[in-house]
């Protein structure tokens, strides 16, 4: 499985308007409640009760929010893409420009890993994460992670 297999358009944002963490996620989680079943409300709620164990703003200017729901059948994927940055309590204190959702069922904890393991792979690459902010298409940025992408 790749990454590109569980990320549809419809989940890409070319750029968030969100100025801090809570309407960055409510912006993900419309975008992603598009691929499934789950209402936006509910999205959004497991991924901030997520937030509260700890900021998903790993550094660097990236953010993984991810949670757990019953009303998921599989795992999805979303991204956004902040040009002005999104202040979200990162661990370096610094804003946030590339975020990748991730959404997995409750009983999905093997799959919840790996997706979160190949996502921290692909954003270790420097040019990678320069092609994510130069993008300025869904098309665009749904290739450039298509082109990097590898099984896991």
């Amino acid at each position: 499985m790749k990454i590109s297999q569980l990320l549809s358009k419809g989940s890409i944002i070319v750029n968030l308007e969100a100025h801090d963490k809570k309407g960055a996620i409510d912006e993900l989680a419309l975008a992603v409640s598009k691929a499934t079943k789950a209402p936006v409300r509910e999205i959004a709620a497991v991924l901030m009760e997520r937030e509260q164990l700890g900021s998903t703003g790993i550094g660097g200017g990236i953010a993984i929010p991810h949670g757990k729901l019953d009303s998921v059948r599989s795992i999805i994927v979303g991204f956004g893409l902040s040009r002005k940055g999104v202040e979200y309590e990162s661990l370096d204190n610094k804003p946030v420009h590339i975020f990748f959702l991730l959404l997995t069922p409750e009983n999905s904890t093997g799959g919840h890993l790996k997706v979160l393991a190949q996502i921290s792979k692909l954003l270790k690459r420097d040019q990678f994460k320069k092609g994510l902010i130069a993008a300025e298409s869904v098309d665009e940025i749904y290739n450039i992670i298509k082109d990097q992408d590898e099984d896991f």
